[in-house]
């Protein structure tokens, strides 16, 4: 599998036979519809209005909660309900764990509140996690270490944290760099990189994270 990450929330994950594209600009539109770079189009957040204009050029967009099959891509959607006063106010939030080429990656989407021990055992076995971390409307870098160990994935990717000025792909509004998020697991370095190229047989027996350089 190949993972390319284009900020915010936007990713894609791709095999040799497979696209799948979660929660893109509303800029790339055209050109996932016009080149059908993707079998599934999945977004956090239901009822977006770059899901109805993918609708509407006949691509597959899943943005609910449920299990669903598309082109040999399995997708389960769930629900975490909020635990707290301050989380209920918040837009829904729906998570995504996407089975492709042998593997199990969650999406969190703009998770803002770590869930019950409960909730996050309905997520399954996780093998590549990716996770807000940057804090704002989301999880701060505490708060995702917290869910990482609750979800014990043996890839973390980080997202939606402050870009440097140069390659400001996400919203910087009250978010924090990567760097806390870091420190809060006990990392010193992390190389980025362009792409994660990873297979089954890849994966770190201990959670490794991995940064990369939005791309898309």
């Amino acid at each position: 599998m190949e993972i390319t990450w284009g900020g915010q929330t936007f990713f894609q994950l791709k095999t040799r036979k497979q696209s799948v594209v979660i929660d893109p600009y509303n800029k790339e539109v055209a050109l996932l519809s016009n080149k059908a770079k993707a079998n599934v189009v999945t977004f956090n957040q239901p009822n977006t209005l770059t899901a109805q204009k993918l609708r509407q050029n006949g691509m597959k967009v899943v943005d609910t909660p449920g299990e669903y099959e598309i082109a040999d891509v399995f997708v389960t959607g769930l629900y975490l309900p909020p635990t707290t006063e301050k989380a209920k106010s918040e837009k829904r939030n729906n998570l995504f764990v996407i089975y492709l080429d042998h593997l199990s990656v969650c999406h969190l989407g703009l998770l803002n509140h770590v869930p019950a021990q409960n909730l996050v055992e309905d997520l399954g076995s996780i093998d590549i996690l990716l996770i807000p971390v940057g804090g704002g409307a989301t999880l701060n870098a505490s708060e995702a270490a917290e869910v990482i160990s609750l979800i014990e994935p043996q890839i973390v990717i980080p997202m939606y944290y402050q870009l440097s000025e140069a390659n400001l792909l996400a919203e910087s509004d009250n978010l924090e760099t990567v760097d806390k998020f870091l420190k809060e697991m006990g990392v010193a370095t992390v190389e980025t990189v362009d792409t994660v190229k990873i297979t089954q047989a890849q994966l770190p027996e201990e959670t490794q994270i991995l940064l990369l350089e939005p791309k898309l």
